[in-house]
């Protein structure tokens, strides 16, 4: 059984290019296996951004927590829980303001965890969530995928690389404030069409 999971950020809902190319995106990969899907929408910025005693609670052993570290801990436990699960993970998010959108940072702070999500060793960090494949299904209305200002995928890439997931994937419609939008995002969607699972 393969685990998918899937993290959107777009604050458009239905309307949203990002969105609705990870939604074909995870069709295409479930279809016809007897993958599950677990579905993370950060959109309803309904993380916590972390702080001292998140930060703290987070690091303590979850023998040692507190009962207010437990708490505190808890929805980080579950991302990570999500993300360790999962074979393949899928994030549709979109560019704003040339950089990641602030809930997927959030995520990105509660999932890192030293000694869990990755380890620190005498060469540097290293990841500890190898052997996962994730794709990013990214929008944006006048940024360039690539570009000097694109501040996004590269960071989201390198994030993940710092986890240890290696195996990205970017499948993009940028740009689509221009005249040729709709065909760019008729592109992203023929490439995952012509994905096999």
């Amino acid at each position: 059984m393969t685990n998918i999971l899937y993290v959107s950020a777009s604050i458009q809902g239905d309307s949203s290019v990002s969105r609705g190319l990870g939604n074909r995106l995870v069709e295409r990969l479930s279809a016809g296996t007897d993958a599950t899907v677990t579905t993370r929408d950060l959109s309803r910025n309904d993380l916590p951004f972390i702080d001292a005693d998140r930060f703290a609670a987070n690091l303590a052993p979850m023998a040692d927590r507190t009962p207010e570290q437990a708490e505190l801990a808890s929805i980080a436990d579950t991302l990570i829980e999500e993300l360790q699960a999962a074979g393949t993970i899928v994030f549709a998010v979109p560019i704003y303001n040339f950089g990641v959108p602030a809930s997927v940072k959030a995520w990105a702070d509660l999932v890192a965890r030293a000694g869990t999500t990755f380890k620190y060793t005498e060469n540097g960090p290293v990841g500890l969530l190898e052997g996962k494949k994730a794709y990013i299904t990214v929008a944006s209305g006048g940024t360039p995928v690539g570009s000097d200002f694109d501040h996004m995928t590269p960071w989201l890439k390198f994030f993940l690389g710092f986890l240890g997931i290696s195996d990205v994937e970017i499948i993009a419609a940028d740009g689509i404030m221009g005249q040729d939008g709709e065909e760019k995002i008729a592109a992203a969607h023929a490439k995952i069409e012509a994905m096999t699972a």
